[in-house]
């Protein structure tokens, strides 16, 4: 079992006007059946309402103290703006309690500093993209990702993803400067099934220690073969080696290269 470095995060706890309880369904529908397998349990928490416009321009802001949230991989900021103001943004790889940040059109380049994709040279790493002016950040969000500005086409901006596509944004959409903190989140290792229930996971069946009636890989004496030349899920459907993407997604307009394939 590994852990990731916490040594850094504040001990407080979190401001209770910018938290709120979230109902938990344990995957069931409004009916009370399963919908999401595996979901269910899990230790307490209280959902933190990060702010992912950081609409308050050219109102510079420090950065107070950097907190956990087990709502995401990444970890969050608690910064107060110059009015008194506070609220949570995504944490940076490299933001310490004590840094300033600030969201505006001709703000300096500075890791943590929010402004237009049309003045963020080519080359720079950004994170908490918008992909509609004033709607907030939706790319580039989880620990240790970001997107790097490829080039500038008249009123789009081409973006590099962390899979490798290229697609692009309108150029007045948003996105901070730097690269999303808690970069280590993917080396951790749970370790036992027990840490796995605290964060609300239950345990999984594979398909082949099931019954043919219920799995496609199901029966047989002892270890056997699946018995199915296609990889299939539990309802029978094909998975792997298909686009899942709709061809008439009105967005895949923007897509200008597809990630490789692995």
């Amino acid at each position: 079992m590994t852990v990731t470095d916490k040594r850094g995060l504040s001990k407080v706890k979190p401001l209770k006007k910018l938290t709120i309880k979230l109902p938990k369904s344990s995957g069931r529908n409004s009916a009370g059946r399963i919908t999401v397998r595996h979901q269910g349990g899990g230790h307490r928490k209280l959902y933190r309402l990060v702010d992912f416009k950081q609409i308050k321009t050219n109102i510079p802001a420090r950065v107070e103290e950097i907190e956990y949230d087990p709502y995401r991989t990444s970890h969050i900021a608690r910064v107060v703006y110059q009015t008194g103001e506070r609220s949570y943004v995504l944490a940076l790889q490299g933001l310490r309690p004590g840094d300033k940040i600030v969201a505006g059109d001709s703000v300096e380049l500075n890791n943590g500093n929010r402004l237009k994709l049309a003045n963020i040279p080519v080359g720079y790493q950004v994170s908490n993209v918008e992909l509609e002016p004033g709607r907030g950040g939706q790319l580039a969000r989880s620990a240790g990702t970001y997107v790097e500005v490829a080039a500038h086409e008249g009123k789009y901006v081409h973006l590099k993803m962390p899979s490798g596509e290229v697609r692009k944004v309108v150029a007045e959409c948003r996105g901070t400067l730097g690269k999303i903190s808690n970069a280590e989140h993917n080396l951790q290792v749970i370790g036992k099934a027990g840490r796995q229930r605290w964060l609300g996971v239950r345990p999984t069946v594979r398909g082949s220690a099931m019954n043919p009636v219920d799995h496609p890989y199901g029966g047989g004496e002892g270890r056997t073969q699946r018995g199915t030349r296609r990889t299939k899920d539990i309802w029978g459907n094909i998975t792997g080696g298909r686009r899942t993407r709709s061809k008439k997604k009105p967005s895949g307009k923007m897509i200008i290269q597809r990630r490789k394939k692995k």
